[in-house]
């Protein structure tokens, strides 16, 4: 492990966001009134489930190269990127207390990446 945040492995680290992100909103999609065995047949359960598989990859990926003191922490951007997808696909509100966490969840990422640089 070199220790460092580098401009890869902080895009690796994005790239992870991003697919855990798409791996919910399938998973969401997919889960929308059926029930579990009805919802293993759908193609987006396995689209899910490919962005789970090249995320767990890419991931392995950032755990060699950088502490998990800072990838892990910086992984909560996820939590930002699936409320806002609920909100943008989904159509889910979001109140002013659910936004004021997601912004807190965002500065405690802007402090842990900065201390990884």
């Amino acid at each position: 492990m070199t220790g460092g945040l580098t401009l890869p492995m902080s895009g690796l680290i994005l790239f992870c966001v991003v697919a855990e992100t798409a791996r919910e909103v399938c998973f969401k999609q997919a889960a929308s009134d059926s029930a579990i065995l009805a919802t293993l047949a759908k193609p987006l359960t396995w689209l899910g489930i490919g962005f789970w598989a090249i995320e767990l990859l890419a991931w392995t990926a950032v755990l060699a190269r950088v502490p998990l003191t800072i990838a892990f922490p910086l992984m909560a951007l996820s939590y930002v990127g699936t409320v806002v997808a609920g909100a943008a696909v989904f159509k889910e509100n979001i109140n002013l207390r659910h936004a004021a966490g997601v912004f807190l969840i965002t500065a405690g990422v802007a402090c842990v990446g900065a201390t990884g640089l």
